[in-house]
């Protein structure tokens, strides 16, 4: 899929269908108010804020991508979307020299205005695992 020139004249569907293809994608298809719920939110006390504005959110999914050594993958099984809210499922691959391969299933789950996603929440099978094998 091409880069989405002018996102609002694409659907939900394929905006997500173009970010889960490279999440660096993200600041592509996102408001410039995005928030973002990281997946190991819960994994602290207190829980981890969210991130906020696409600065803060697409500094976020570059580190996810460099902490896998440039090898993470969104496998996407499926799609359930409208112009309003999307679900994505599927599996998150990535292997780093040493410390094997991880393979956990997800769900993203985000909100769209005006053909922008303005909040996103990372959802992880094992959200504390993940973290832990991403900071070795």
């Amino acid at each position: 899929m091409t880069s989405p020139s002018n996102t609002t004249n694409m659907n939900t569907t394929a905006l997500l269908q173009y970010v889960y293809a490279d999440v660096r994608r993200i600041s592509e298809i996102s408001s410039a108010q995005i928030t973002l719920h990281p997946a190991d939110r819960d994994c602290f006390s207190p829980p981890r804020e969210p991130l906020k504005g696409i600065a803060a959110v697409q500094a976020h999914e570059d580190a996810l991508f460099a902490a896998t050594e440039g090898t993470l993958v969104m496998d996407v099984d499926s799609i359930s979307a409208n112009e309003h809210f999307g679900a994505v499922m599927g599996t998150l691959r990535a292997n780093k020299k040493g410390k094997g391969e991880v393979a956990m299933p997800f769900c993203g789950v985000w909100r769209f205005q005006g053909g922008k996603a303005v909040e996103h929440w990372e959802n992880a099978v094992d959200a504390a695992m993940l973290g832990k094998w991403l900071a070795e």
